[in-house]
């Protein structure tokens, strides 16, 4: 679980509606109705923009926001390295044996082609593809929240503007133009909240989780052709650290002395 996610929010909300309480006057900012046609309105955009198949999974791809975490990229260097080793020293078949007690499928698919005897640059067009395809849906899940995070403060504008038309309507009563004022300015508060707040942020979340994916993908793929072609097992993390940053590089022998 990403508690950094879960915290901000809290804390932006909290300090939000401290803010609001602490003029004494918290219930002039709530209005169901700015509530509706900002969430409803956003939401009626976005369903325009995506088919509604991916707008139902919108639950699901926010809390991969939350709860999604990968694993630490050198664990992974460490595990291919020991698959290395073990092909080098039983041979490749070996593996195959291995792939049972493997939780990424990923591994296990590129494991199992090598020691089927795949073509080399059939293995690595598969997985590249599947890798493509992978980042192809973290986008369209990315652009969802993005798209709700650019229509939220539009339609904030349209139920402020609503609210001002309304105002001006019933100008006779001068006393209620500084109270219809502030319920017309809500939907824009609202609007902006949502967006800066929730929509947006997931969206960078999102994509900085897409990020860290594709990047243990990448290894997982050039690890693979590497312990197909027979690399030895110090050649194939040498190769492997080259995706980390460089204070990261250096194996756990090299952290220790």
């Amino acid at each position: 679980m990403d508690l950094a996610t879960i915290i901000g929010i809290l804390m932006g909300f909290l300090l939000i509606g401290w803010s609001m309480m602490s003029s004494g006057q918290g219930g002039a900012f709530v209005d169901a109705k700015s509530v509706a046609i900002v969430i409803g309105g956003a939401v009626s955009a976005t369903m325009i923009a995506f088919p509604l198949t991916r707008l139902k999974k919108v639950f699901s791809i926010g809390t991969k926001a939350v709860f999604n975490k990968g694993r630490p990229p050198d664990d992974l260097i460490a595990d291919l390295v020991s698959y290395a080793e073990v092909a080098r020293r039983d041979g490749i078949l070996s593996l195959e044996n291995m792939t049972k007690d493997i939780d990424d499928p990923f591994i296990v698919r590129g494991i199992q082609m090598a020691v089927d005897g795949t073509d080399p640059e059939l293995i690595e067009q598969i997985m590249e593809t599947e890798l493509e395809n992978l980042m192809e849906r973290h986008e369209s899940g990315r652009g969802l929240f993005e798209t709700l995070g650019k229509y939220a403060p539009a339609f904030g504008m349209i139920g402020t503007l609503v609210g001002l038309v309304l105002m001006l309507v019933n100008m006779e009563d001068p006393s209620a133009i500084g109270k219809g004022m502030a319920i017309a300015l809500i939907t824009t508060l609202y609007g902006a909240i949502l967006a800066n707040l929730v929509f947006l942020p997931i969206a960078e979340k999102l994509q900085r989780r897409s990020g860290e994916e594709v990047l243990l993908k990448t290894i997982i793929i050039k690890g693979v052709m590497s312990i197909q072609s027979g690399d030895n097992p110090r050649i194939v993390e040498q190769k492997l650290r080259t995706f980390l940053p460089p204070t990261g590089r250096e194996g756990p022998e090299e952290q220790a002395a």
